[in-house]
């Protein structure tokens, strides 16, 4: 007999892609609180470009913008139960994620509208993760109707 059912968890590779996405966010997020992996870890600010923290002694990073990563990683593991939560996540991420990286552009170091401590590094970052996380949701798993599985 046959039914209609829909996707496992992380079953397609675009739900995998998601919760990958979504695991090296919340990594990321939580290794930007631990000193030594941050290092200037007692320079971190709330917000703004005064904090000199550096995740991985690279990137910079401040207590909100590590929440937000936590959060894109809560958010992409998710996601990652269908197959349409996970284009839509990869889709929209790398929306912002371009956004991101236009603003850090326009607006990074000293600059009064910077909010979130960016630097080189960050942008370079922000538009890979855009340029990847647009291909990968539009390009994998395009076909979101169910399959028929034999029970």
């Amino acid at each position: 007999m046959a039914t209609n059912v829909a996707y496992g968890y992380a079953e397609t590779a675009v739900q995998k892609v998601s919760m990958i996405y979504g695991i090296v966010f919340l990594v990321v997020g939580i290794a930007g609180f631990i000193p030594g992996i941050t290092t200037n870890y007692d320079t971190m600010q709330f917000a703004g470009h005064d904090s000199e923290a550096l995740l991985l002694g690279l990137f910079q990073v401040s207590i909100l913008h590590n929440i937000v990563h936590i959060l894109f990683g809560i958010a992409g593991l998710a996601f990652a139960r269908s197959v349409t939560g996970s284009r839509g996540f990869l889709i929209w991420g790398g929306v912002i994620y371009a956004v991101l990286w236009l603003y850090g552009l326009f607006f990074q170091g000293e600059h009064v509208a910077n909010f979130v401590p960016l630097n080189n590094a960050d942008n370079w970052l922000h538009l890979i993760l855009a340029v990847t996380m647009l291909l990968f949701g539009l390009l994998l798993n395009r076909d979101t109707r169910t399959r028929d599985v034999t029970v």
